[in-house]
């Protein structure tokens, strides 16, 4: 499914809550038009997101819902996403990424014809107003690193684990006694 370039009408939001901590979902008309975590970074003011509204885009509601259980369902929902040419086609090419796989910043950059403007691509991925949906968690460093998220990081590992694209974290062991000798 193709992005919309720009919103479809007035904006209002609802919260659900998600193992990520509560979700703010952002409506434009009847497309998602944001969905943003507490504490992420580049998160637009609260008042931009237009008066709360319960039960607001119970599709997208029900697809994270579902995805949070392991499921992989498709998204079928209208999105309405602001940002320039650039960001867009970076979006774009992130949903195109398969559920469970990861690629580079320097592999998405190729992916929009930019080569050379690995920073960039990382700054329209941080940028992303529907991280889960478009998934911005799926791009690693260079190494396989787990490297930049607005969510942060341990969120980005989450996800990651969630969709079975990297082993979970291990806990450390209670440590044990010396070494002898």
């Amino acid at each position: 499914m193709r992005m919309r370039d720009t919103g479809c009408g007035p904006r209002a939001h609802t919260v659900v809550d998600s193992p990520l901590g509560p979700l703010t979902l952002v409506a434009s008309g009847e497309a998602l038009a944001g969905l943003y975590m507490a504490g992420q970074r580049h998160r637009p003011p609260q008042e931009s997101f237009g008066p709360r509204r319960a039960g607001l885009l119970a599709p997208v509601a029900a697809w994270l819902e579902a995805y949070f259980a392991g499921q992989r369902p498709a998204f079928t929902a209208p999105l309405a996403l602001e940002g320039t040419p650039f960001q867009r086609a970076v979006w774009q090419a992130l949903r195109d990424v398969p559920y469970g796989a990861t690629l580079t910043y320097a592999q998405l950059a190729e992916r929009v014809g930019r080569p050379a403007a690995v920073r960039a691509v990382g700054a329209a991925n941080g940028r992303n107003p529907v991280g889960v949906v478009v998934p911005c968690h799926r791009v690693v460093g260079s190494d396989g690193s787990l490297t930049g998220h607005g969510g942060g990081l341990e969120r980005k590992r989450f996800l990651l684990e969630l969709e079975g694209a990297l082993a979970p974290a291990l806990t450390p062991a209670a440590p044990g006694p010396p070494p002898a000798g």
